[in-house]
């Protein structure tokens, strides 16, 4: 999938490649121009047995490839001043000592480690952990994962020379050079986020050395584009290429969410709200992340692993019969159509939407969904609707969350489940607060492309890079209006949130 907007081709070009969870979207934006040329190349999360959610690095990295040629050939004819990357956290591949992989890409999905890090928090060591690196223990964490493979796949274990993150294997494919940057590596729970370097107890624990793992640099270090990616292309050998960061960090620079109060909210398959600050907290909540943007800004927040999953799930099981109609609405438009017949709380039903292992802001991936309320009267609108407001209930718990560490005074969202009114409406009037949504097209890609500007000297500030980006005249992101009657109903719904999580975990713990 490719869209050029309708502007003359721009004299410059810089190209953000954004490679997420489920597709490669590579964009090109004119400098100081409102061209911008956007390429989508999708791939398919596989899980071969349960709770193993991986993908295929070959497949990721030429969805990748083929949709920055196609951003290059529609920029044919402009200078590309560099490619600046963001990639997806959180995953892990080992590579053989001829750099090929000997594991798939084990994704932050993947639940494989759920064991490793419920023996590491029931050892204590969980907060320690937690604390020095950022990076919460559960599943996702590379750190588990690498517990995980030393303890299940000894023969992959020894054969793996280098383990890696998916960032370093992309930079590795376009430059010819395995190294990382301090944003990813501080989402792999292996990082020292004090002295910006490799945690030798977390290493020890993981049971790695600091050798099998890539040189860490800063997001703006700036490489070559390698003579076989060139080709392949269609850019000059040794083309810049900023190394950029992760996307979760990404986002909030890509939709302004950079300021002091201003959280950055983005919600795809997966969700996060994050809020920027200048250096680590002294002491991290333990409901919170903490990742590095550059050395001087800071990511703290929190992700939902259900998403926009869950709403695509509920489609799925609820309402398969809904599919797109020619020249009409998308099947995911008539399901969200279906929910929004229903009233806001669902005439109470709510839904726990722990279909995949959850994070924040609970960081236990033992937690399953459940729907609670459930009568008669309800109907697959009531369940659908539940759904929708139980992410969005999700994220605003983090949001509060965040709220302890500097009150927030607004929210800036982005993200494709944002294109729906329903999805817009629900979730500004449970977070409360001002509630911005912000263009299809920013995010994390416009998040990379703004870092590489600031890595090349075009903006010496950071945060005034993307306004370089965007069409002079541009209206800023739209204000999402919502009532007090429905902030009011769903403050209610906030406060019983907690209360039912608890009695799920009791009743979960009654069958386990």
């Amino acid at each position: 999938m490719s869209a050029e907007t309708a502007w003359p081709r721009p004299a410059q070009v810089i190209v953000g490649v954004d490679v997420g969870t489920t597709a490669a979207k590579v964009v090109g934006f004119g400098v100081g121009s409102p061209w911008r040329h956007v390429a989508v190349r999708e791939y398919p999360l596989l899980e071969p047995v349960p709770g193993h959610r991986v993908q295929d690095p070959e497949t990721v990295w030429a969805a990748t490839a083929s949709a920055l040629s196609d951003v290059v050939a529609a920029a044919s004819g402009a200078d590309v001043l560099a490619l600046s990357v963001s990639t997806a956290m959180h995953g892990l591949i080992g590579l053989d000592a001829t750099m090929h992989p000997v594991t798939p890409l084990v994704t932050w999905a993947d639940a494989r480690a759920t064991e490793v890090s419920r023996r590491l928090r029931a050892d204590g060591l969980g907060p320690e952990l937690h604390q020095r690196s950022g990076t919460p223990v559960h599943p996702m964490s590379p750190l588990t994962k690498l517990v995980w493979f030393r303890e299940h796949e000894p023969d992959v274990w020894a054969r793996a020379r280098w383990w890696v993150g998916l960032k370093d294997y992309v930079l590795l494919r376009l430059t010819g050079t395995l190294v990382t940057e301090l944003s990813s590596a501080s989402g792999t729970g292996l990082l020292d986020m004090p002295r910006r370097e490799w945690s030798e107890p977390s290493l020890a624990v993981a049971g790695v050395s600091p050798d099998q793992l890539p040189d860490i640099l800063p997001t703006t270090a700036t490489l070559g584009l390698s003579r076989a990616t060139a080709s392949r292309v269609g850019l000059p050998v040794n083309t810049p290429v900023v190394v950029g960061a992760a996307d979760g960090p990404l986002g909030n620079l890509g939709t302004d969410a950079m300021a002091p109060g201003v959280v950055g909210l983005s919600l795809g398959t997966s969700g996060a709200a994050r809020m920027i600050v200048d250096a680590p907290p002294a002491v991290l909540d333990p409901s919170l992340f903490c990742y590095a943007l550059t050395d001087t800004a800071w990511a703290v927040g929190g992700a939902v692993s259900n998403g926009g999953i869950v709403v695509r799930w509920a489609g799925q099981a609820l309402a398969p019969d809904l599919r797109s109609l020619p020249d009409g609405p998308t099947a995911d438009e008539r399901l969200l159509e279906l929910a929004a017949t229903v009233p806001p709380g669902a005439d109470g039903l709510v839904m726990l939407p722990y279909l995949l292992s959850e994070r924040a802001p609970l960081w236990d991936p033992d937690l399953t969904g459940a729907f609670l309320g459930l009568r008669r009267s309800h109907t697959r609108g009531h369940l659908v609707r539940a759904a929708v407001e139980g992410v969005a209930l999700q994220l605003t718990a983090i949001v509060e969350h965040i709220d302890q560490i500097q009150p927030v005074t607004s929210v800036r969202a982005t993200g494709g489940a944002f294109r729906a009114p329903l999805w817009r409406e629900i979730m500004a009037a449970t977070t409360g607060r001002p509630f911005h949504a912000v263009g299809a097209a920013e995010g994390s890609a416009l998040g990379a492309a703004a870092l590489g500007l600031h890595a090349l000297g075009r903006a010496p500030v950071l945060a005034d890079a993307p306004a370089l980006l965007r069409a002079p005249g541009a209206p800023d992101a739209e204000e999402v209006a919502v009532t007090p009657e429905l902030v009011a109903a769903y403050a209610a719904s906030r406060r019983l949130l907690p209360e039912r999580i608890a009695a799920l975990q009791v009743v979960a713990g009654l069958f386990a």
